[in-house]
């Protein structure tokens, strides 16, 4: 029922591992006073959020500016994700409002490293497979 709805590419995504049976929706709002039903907003975001799938998509019908469907979600434990940062698994940088729901998704994670500072932007050379560098 979300079909119309989706941005381009109107494609499901892939979330994380845990219960890829379940989707989770990223909208972004059109305008910030028109907040429709189902709708949470990430922290720090007045247009950004969650869409509840079970809401009816009627009811939401010219109130989003996006919207992206991901099959699963990533899970952590109490203090993992923290944990895992401070090890320096993860980077962690600041996003931009277009990444969420630009048009061609594959190189993604390239440009969001490319414009970082320093040595952080050399990653986005990096080949998927490191055995091929």
């Amino acid at each position: 029922p979300w079909a119309d709805a989706v941005a381009v590419p109107d494609v499901l995504f892939q979330g994380g591992p845990v219960s890829p049976e379940a989707a989770l929706a990223v909208a972004q709002l059109a305008d910030p006073a028109d907040v429709p039903v189902g709708f949470r907003p990430v922290v720090g975001s007045d247009r950004l959020g969650l869409l509840d799938l079970d809401t009816p998509p009627e009811l939401v019908e010219g109130s989003l500016r996006g919207l992206r469907i991901f099959a699963g979600y990533a899970g952590w434990g109490a203090g993992q994700l923290a944990g895992e940062i401070g090890a320096g698994d993860w980077y962690v940088v600041e996003g931009e409002s277009a990444d969420v729901f630009r048009g061609h998704v594959t190189d993604l994670w390239r440009d969001v490293l490319r414009r970082q500072p320093g040595n952080l932007a050399w990653h986005s050379t990096r080949p998927a497979d490191p055995d091929l560098n």
